[in-house]
């Protein structure tokens, strides 16, 4: 038996793709006939795989996003809540998905579950597209069976995500292409008035200022040895790029972030947002607390975080209260999250409890980052100021020298 990836398409005329294990392609032929499909193209998997080695493809291009994966969740619930068994349900949604990794990811997804395999354990093949949170609520949620409750729960939680992301990368849009205009205006000059400047000032044979000579020499590198200055970027890139990748590279980058006064108050409440709204999600759906916190620890991005949250599990192992095991983090996580945690253990309403702070938090991050603008703008304009200050002066000094001597 060999396995095949597959081109049909239905009496329609609608076209379907998948991986069927047959004798031969005549037997696979006789399969899709049977399930109402037209063989169209078929290819061993070995072969497939053979022709993936010399596919040149850059993985961010075909990334599946946090919309996409939404309505894939939010679609799957209404269909599960239907009663549609889960393999038509997912070759129905690969009709419409965008991505070709998402679409073969939820093809071989079908493909498993047909042969016998739990949808949870399907979804371990793609760890890059369905994240531990989402893995292991589904593995809940069937074992419960109260898988359609869980989509819904886990469609809230992508949602949420989405919408923190989107605001607080739509607050660093502004300084962004304010910071990248100044810099390229900055280069422009650099490159085209000061060389024509500086000629004049080697006719006139005028003694120039030191911040003279610095732009001068600034800009006399850039037009000469500009492939040095690409070379210079791309090293330094390369450089922070494999320190971030180390454990006190990430450290100490996490650490300056927290320190930075504008920057420290938006990422405290959205790693806030994100531990209640995944904490929250998890215990709803019925997974025990210290794997809950196991895994919303997975899911934070600064280091601090997420060691407060692995420290914390092992203590709530113990036997500690999850409020008394995050006490000692009250520098990163606010008191009002410590004091509600501990109000949510004596009702016993801790998800409901987290999942309220994270509304909260959310609001938070959300009117924080609208006011960032005004907040950044003075700033920036200092900035500018003072780098067009320091320019003009440096160009303009050995004018007024050469008018003093005349």
């Amino acid at each position: 038996m060999a396995t095949y990836t597959y081109t049909a398409k239905t009496l329609e005329g609608e076209e379907r793709e998948g991986v069927l294990e047959a004798k031969d392609k005549y037997q696979l032929a006789r399969i899709l006939r049977q399930q109402g499909l037209i063989l169209i193209q078929a290819e061993p998997e070995e072969a497939e795989k053979k022709k993936r080695k010399f596919t040149f493809s850059l993985p961010f291009l075909d990334r599946v996003s946090l919309p996409e994966k939404m309505m894939f969740t939010r679609n799957l619930q209404v269909m599960v809540a239907a009663g549609l068994p889960l393999p038509r349900a997912l070759e129905t949604l690969t009709t419409q998905t965008k991505s070709k990794k998402f679409r073969r990811a939820l093809l071989d997804i079908k493909e498993q579950i047909l042969k016998g395999k739990n949808f949870s354990d399907s979804l371990n093949n793609w760890p890059n597209i369905f994240s531990e949170l989402f893995r292991n609520m589904i593995k809940v949620g069937e074992e419960a069976g109260t898988l359609e409750e869980v989509l819904k729960i886990l469609a809230q939680q992508i949602e949420r995500e989405y919408e923190l992301k989107s605001k607080v990368k739509g607050a660093m849009i502004y300084p962004a292409v304010i910071i990248c205009v100044m810099i390229g205006i900055g280069i422009l000059m650099l490159v085209t008035t000061v060389p024509q400047l500086a000629e004049t000032f080697e006719e006139l044979n005028i003694e120039l200022p030191l911040t003279t000579q610095i732009v001068i020499g600034l800009a006399k590198f850039l037009t000469t040895k500009w492939y040095l200055v690409i070379l210079i970027i791309i090293i330094l890139m390369s450089l922070l790029s494999q320190g971030l990748k180390t454990k006190r590279g990430k450290r100490v980058m996490d650490s300056l972030i927290l320190k930075m006064p504008i920057v420290s108050p938006i990422i405290k409440k959205t790693n806030s947002a994100s531990t209640t709204r995944t904490l929250s999600s998890l215990i709803s759906a019925g997974v025990p607390i210290v794997r809950a916190l196991e895994i919303t620890s997975g899911t934070l991005g600064n280091i601090f975080y997420k060691n407060a949250i692995n420290q914390s599990a092992q203590k709530v192992r113990k036997g500690e209260k999850l409020s008394e095991a995050l006490k000692p983090y009250q520098d990163i996580y606010s008191p009002i999250i410590v004091q509600m945690v501990a109000v949510g253990e004596e009702t016993g309403e801790t998800s409901t409890v987290l999942g309220k702070l994270a509304d909260f938090f959310e609001d938070e991050v959300g009117r924080t980052t609208q006011n960032l603008a005004s907040v950044i703008e003075p700033v920036l304009m200092v900035i500018i100021g003072g780098v067009i200050g320091f320019f003009a002066v440096s160009m303009i000094q050995p004018m007024y020298s050469m008018l003093g001597a005349i």
